[in-house]
Parts: structure tokens; sequence; C-alpha cells
């Protein structure tokens, strides 16, 4: 029973220190995506279109808002001289624009949300390409995103970030 309890042992040794000898082998790296995405020059111009497009929708929304809210101040002046069916028909009316106006403002955030992912999938195609090649250049078997709820810590020594920023440009 002993010798099968020290082979099990020995055994079990050699496993744990060949898994700590692969670990310290490892060299890991981060990457900030985030500041790769918005620091890069395709990035910038990116926002810079996603802020006009969005400026532009703003102003149209608040045009409609605008509207919708005089028709509503004229009904409410209005209303007391006017009939019940009068009454029921502007109210409809009235609806009926505020609906138009929840779905503009609806497909407004839709398309700027389509929008801002297919200008930003190229973007982050070519950050990882270079992240990929940068990593494998300098020997890292792994990069993380550098992120508050995935990384806690890191070495800065391990940050590829301004490389990545550099290769992108």
């Amino acid at each position: 029973m002993n010798k099968i309890a020290t082979f099990t042992f020995v055994i079990c040794s050699l496993v744990i220190n060949a898994g700590i000898a692969r670990a310290e082998d490892q060299k890991i790296g981060i990457v900030d995506m985030q500041k790769c995405i918005q620091s890069s020059e395709a990035g910038k111009k990116a926002r810079a279109e996603l802020e006009g497009a969005f400026n532009k929708k703003k102003k149209e929304l608040q045009d409609q808002e605008a509207s919708l809210k005089k028709a509503q101040e004229d009904f409410q002046k209005k209303q007391a001289a006017l009939s019940d069916s009068a009454k029921k028909e502007q109210q409809g009316k009235l609806h009926e624009k505020f609906m138009k106006y929840q779905e503009l403002l609806q497909k407004s955030q839709s398309d700027i949300q389509k929008k801002e992912q297919e200008m930003s999938e190229p973007i982050i195609h070519k950050i990882r390409e270079r992240v990929t090649e940068i990593a494998k250049k300098k020997g890292f078997s792994l990069i993380l995103e550098k992120n508050d709820n995935i990384v806690i810590f890191s070495d800065e020594k391990t940050d590829i970030t301004e490389e990545v920023l550099k290769s992108v440009n």
C-alpha cells in the first residue's frame, strides 16, 4: 500500500510541476481595444461621421417634437370651444402624430446603431489583425482585452495597445 501511495504522490508531483513549468513559459499580453478604436485615425473619422449623422437626426427629431408640442398646445387652447366629435378627431390626429414621432425616434436610433456597427467592423477587424501580428512577433501566447471586468491588474510591459495603434495608423 505504501508503494502505491508513494508512486501516486510522485506522479502527481510530476504532473503539477509540468503544469507550473508550462504556465511559466506562457507569455500573456493585453490590449485596450476601446482605446485603439477611439484613438485610431479610422476610428476618429468614423466617430466624426457618426456624430454628423446623429446631429442631423437629432435636429430632425427636435423639429418634429416642437411641432408636436405646438399642436398639443393649440389643442389645449381650443378644446373648450370644440364639440366632442371635434375633440376626438383632434386627439386622434395628435395621437397619430405622436406615434409617427415615436416610430421616427426608434428608427433613428436603430439606424445610428446599425451605421456604428457597420463602420466599426472593418476597424475592429484591422485592429485584430495587427494584434495577431504583434503577438506572434513578440511571442505572446495569449492577448486579453484590457477591461476592468476582465483584467484587474497587468504590468505595463505586457500592454501592446500603443504598438497596435502605431501599426493601425
